[in-house]
């Protein structure tokens, strides 16, 4: 693992730019749609306003956004008002159909393998990381990245069979 020192241009606009895609990424992956995901990806980034986080090195500061990131998906889950409402179809445009239908099938798996899925093969992240982050045991990372792993072929298998 090697260590990035921190950007020199550590203004808010270099840092929304920087970490936009995996922030909005990731949110979008937790709640299967684009208005949470919006919401979450504003919260994110407003905490980090309003926090102004020191970090020692720029895997500091992408663990911390993918932290509140997975904390503020699991703040919306539990609120009275999610609870309480249906949601939406969101219709996204991919570049291929593959993706696209890639993408649906990932939102059929419960929410710790999409997690584990997502940091590992989007956000390029390794086991021991991603453990870090989510606050669990390597292993048990490496099971949920193996049983995700699993159901996603199951369920690939399923619609193609039909």
């Amino acid at each position: 693992m090697s260590i990035k020192p921190l950007c020199i241009d550590e203004s808010i606009d270099n840092i929304v730019n920087t970490y936009s895609n995996m922030v909005y990424r990731l949110a979008f992956s937790q709640t299967r749609n684009k208005s949470d995901a919006d919401d979450i990806f504003q919260e994110v980034f407003l905490r980090y306003i309003k926090n102004k986080p020191n970090f020692e090195t720029e895997e500091h500061r992408k663990a911390w956004l993918i932290r509140v990131t997975i904390n503020c998906a699991k703040k919306l889950w539990t609120s009275s008002w999610a609870k309480k409402t249906q949601p939406l179809d969101d219709e996204i445009a991919f570049e291929t159909e593959e993706d696209n239908n890639l993408h649906y099938e990932l939102k059929k798996l419960p929410i710790k393998y999409r997690t584990v899925i997502h940091l590992f093969y989007y956000e390029d992240l390794s086991i021991e990381e991603i453990s870090h982050i989510l606050k669990q045991k390597p292993s048990t990372v490496r099971t949920q990245l193996t049983r995700g792993r699993r159901k996603l072929k199951e369920i690939l298998k399923e619609d193609y069979d039909v």
